[in-house]
Formats: structure tokens, C-alpha cells, sequence
């Protein structure tokens, strides 16, 4: 079912969010108030943004080394995200998670990995509970080109195969592994085409426009629900900046004329201009849009620096969970 204005206004407001709080956290990094290795999904916001969209608030996301954008997209405050990116107390994960392990359960944000293709295993677990409890939830699973040639990839699918667990694999393939280019790694031009090894649909999607992954999510997500198994989309898009914020490389591994085409179709643009062309937006409308925005990035910045640094006593809690009802901690 096409997106109404509303949810189309919503999602563009999603892509501009997750641009401008990566954009603030750029700026954090470089001043100093973020420790640790940062990854920005500035140039993915279309198929993080697009998937997303297609979800029901009970349902899950698993995300990837790259994922500050997938809390954003789910609904996560802003406060608490650019929180745990400063290892503050008030973060989400209380400051313990950092970039690579965002996770905000309050919104079904399950987990984020810095291990290529971890978040796989733990969404087809996650599908399986959903299906065993026939709770009627979707777990969508975003991960990278790199991961897709790993077991991880490969036993998950199988297995979600089998089981019909309603799980859909979205792979954000921005064409490099770090700075490995994928088609010298990857024995298929399509990573799509892997569905077949496994007996599920597979499809490619422009992740460059967030209304075309949502259409492509959607489709996979009702046909999840409806218990007919998991499916892998395959969205082509494309980081705008380096494979880690202020990481140097001696040698380019990307020429200049691709960078330049790639930010010519910048997924912010595309569904921008489009609704500007459809009469759903006006120049007025976007100017408040940007403004709102800038206030919440700044109060949650704000909201960050305010926070204390957890107590060093703090890292012994959390550890492990007592199941059993009374148990002790």
C-alpha cells in the first residue's frame, strides 16, 4: 500500500534526522567528546529510513557496526543515543555500548555489532522466539555486503528458511568492505541472487530511495507475518565519507567521479525534491522542518555533555540476568 502524505512527510523527516544527528556527531567526535571508532551512515539514511517505515512499532531491528541511523528510524530518543556515543551514564546501554552497540529496547532495537555479520544470528533467534510465541512480530535484520560471505550469513538463512521464522535480511551494500571493493570479494554481481540457495525471495532495491525500500520491506514483512518465511532484499547504496570518521588512508581506494555520482543521488534529495514537485512540501515547510530539527540536536547534545560518566562500580553491573522469578542479581 503506498505511503500516505503524512507518512511520506514522516519519512523524510526521519532521513533529515538521522543526516543531521550524524552530522552533530561528526562534530562531537572531532571536539573530543566521543571516545572510540565512529561509523557514519551519512549516504544509507534511504534504506535505514525505508525499512523502518515498514515496521509496526512491536516489531524488532538488528543492525550493523553502522548503526546509529536504525535506533533514529525506530523511534529512539535522540537524547539518550548521543548520550551512550559520549560513554555518558544516561546513554541507552548506560554508556557501555558506544557507537558499535547501540541498543534501545524500548523501541525494539534489540542489538548492534561491531562483528561483521553478529546481528544475524541473534535476529533469526530473535525470529524464532517471535514465531514460537506466535506473537505475531517481525524481526528486520540490516547488515552489510561484507557479512553476506560470511557462515553467519548463510547458516542463518538456511535455518530461517527452514523454520519459516519471520525474519527479513536487508543488506545495506555500499559496495566496499572497508576498503575492499565488493565485487572483488563476492563470487555473485547481485547479493540477492543468494536467496535462491535457500528457497526464499530475493530482491534488489534502489536504497537510495526510501520509498522504494519501503514498498520492497513491506512486501517481505507481510509475507513474514502471514508465516510464509524470510526473505533477503539487497538495497545498493553508498557511504558518503570514509569507512570510519577521521580514518586516514595512505592509498584512495575510491576515485573521485564515483564519490560524485553516488552524492548526486543523495537519498535526502531524491524523496526532498520529490515532494517538493508533488505540492506535499513547500520551501516554508521545510525551512520549520530544519529549524525543529536543529533544536532537538542541540538539546540532545545538550542532554549528553549534561550527564555524568558512569561510576567505575557501574561496570559490574548489568552483567548477566537471573532468569529464574526472585532470583538474586
Amino acid at each position: 500500500m503506498p505511503l500516505r502524505p503524512s507518512e511520506r512527510i514522516s519519512l523524510l523527516r526521519d532521513i533529515m534526522t538521522i543526516r543531521r544527528f550524524e552530522e552533530s556527531v561528526k562534530k562531537q567526535l572531532q571536539a573530543g567528546l566521543i571516545p572510540g571508532s565512529v561509523h557514519l551512515s551519512i549516504g544509507h539514511e534511504g534504506a535505514i529510513a525505508g525499512g523502518c517505515a515498514a515496521l509496526d512499532d512491536g516489531d524488532f531491528v538488528v543492525g550493523t557496526h553502522r548503526s546509529h541511523g536504525h535506533p533514529i528510524a525506530k523511534g529512539s530518543d535522540l537524547g539518550p543515543l548521543m548520550a551512550e556515543l559520549m560513554g555518558r551514564a544516561d546513554g541507552v546501554c548506560k554508556g557501555k555500548g558506544g557507537s558499535m552497540h547501540l541498543t534501545d529496547h524500548s523501541v525494539g532495537v534489540m542489538g548492534e555489532s561491531g562483528i561483521v555479520g553478529g546481528g544475524l544470528p541473534l535476529a533469526t533467534g530473535i525470529g524464532l522466539s517471535a514465531k514460537v510465541l506466535e506473537s505475531g512480530r517481525i524481526c528486520l535484520c540490516f547488515f552489510g555486503d561484507g557479512a553476506s560471505s560470511e557462515g553467519s550469513f548463510h547458516e542463518s538463512l538456511n535455518l530461517a528458511a527452514i523454520w519459516k521464522l519471520p525474519v527479513v535480511y536487508l543488506c545495506e551494500n555500499n559496495l566496499y568492505g572497508a576498503t575492499t571493493p565488493a565485487d572483488s570479494v563476492l563470487s555473485v554481481e547481485d547479493i540477492a541472487i543468494r536467496a535462491g540457495g535457500y528457497g526464499i525471495p530475493g530482491e534488489i532495491v534502489d536504497g537510495q530511495d526510501a520509498e522504494a525500500v519501503h514498498s520492497v520491506v513491506a512486501r517481505a514483512v507481510d509475507r513474514a507475518r502471514r508465516g510464509e518465511g524470510p526473505s533477503l532484499i539487497e538495497a545498493k547504496t553508498y557511504r558518503f565519507g570514509e569507512h570510519a570518521e577521521g580514518l586516514i588512508i595512505p592509498v584512495s581506494y575510491r576515485d573521485e567521479e564515483e564519490v560524485d555520482r553516488w552524492k548526486k543521488r543523495d537519498p535526502l534529495d531524491i524523496l526532498r525534491t520529490r515532494l517538493f514537485e508533488e505540492g506535499i512540501v513547500s520551501e516554508e515547510d521545510m525551512t520549520q522542518m530544519e529549524s525543529e530539527l536543529q533544536q532537538r540536536i542541540e538539546a540532545a547534545v545538550a542532554f549528553a555533555k549534561a550527564s555524568p560518566m558512569p561510576e567505575p562500580s557501574a561496570a559490574f553491573e548489568d552483567v548477566y540476568s537471573n532468569p529464574i522469578a526472585g532470583g538474586s542479581r
